[in-house]
């Protein structure tokens, strides 16, 4: 019986461990990062050996996040409710949500890097996303899209609960970019949620 209940035991820490691990891979490239004091930039500084450049995946559509060296391209249009249409978009990068604002213009950018699918697939799409809670005030998120790069400021960091939806509309007076994933890192419990401000073209 000892041996049976062992065995489970190792087994159930083999799937957690294969589960997480990917989340445990980025927080520790994230902390190596820090100390040796590596940069991630989108030009390059010359003669900086402590700064790596960070180039878009397109220029169509696609994102990075220069402080937890972020890049990924952006799905256009995605139904947040339909899981159908948002799992395999998360495959291919993060979702941008349908009928929330394009960059450039006014109204809210809506983008999200996971969902509420079982937790065993949490941490299968875009893992580095699970960073975004090491973002502060005054961070830059750059989005290029149709060719153009715009540059957005890290305004608030907020965890909300996932009922509270009202930060896909924003402010449709605003240029304003939000950015959801789960939290605590690799659950969906919770959300969190990064909103910054359109600070324009570059």
């Amino acid at each position: 019986m000892k041996v049976v209940a062992g065995l489970v035991a190792a087994i159930i820490v083999i799937v957690a461990i294969s589960i997480y691990w990917p989340l445990a891979q980025v927080e520790i490239g994230y902390l190596s990062d820090q100390i040796g004091s590596v940069r991630y930039m989108i030009e390059d500084v010359p003669y900086n050996t402590f700064v790596k450049v960070l180039t878009p995946v397109n220029t169509d559509f696609s994102i990075i996040i220069p402080k937890i060296a972020a890049v990924a391209p952006i799905v256009d249009e995605v139904d947040p409710n339909d899981p159908y249409k948002y799992l395999p978009a998360l495959k291919n990068g993060i979702a941008h949500a349908l009928g929330s604002a394009n960059p450039g213009y006014n109204g809210n950018v809506y983008l999200f890097a996971h969902s509420g699918d079982t937790f065993y697939n949490v941490v299968k799409y875009n893992t580095v996303f699970f960073l975004l809670g090491k973002l502060s005030k005054e961070d830059e998120i750059y989005v290029y899209y149709k060719g153009r790069k715009y540059k957005y400021i890290v305004d608030q960091v907020k965890v909300v609960n996932p009922k509270e939806i009202n930060y896909l509309a924003g402010n449709p007076d605003a240029k304003t970019l939000t950015i959801q994933t789960g939290y605590p890192a690799g659950t969906v419990i919770k959300r969190l949620i990064v909103i910054a401000t359109d600070a324009g073209l570059q």
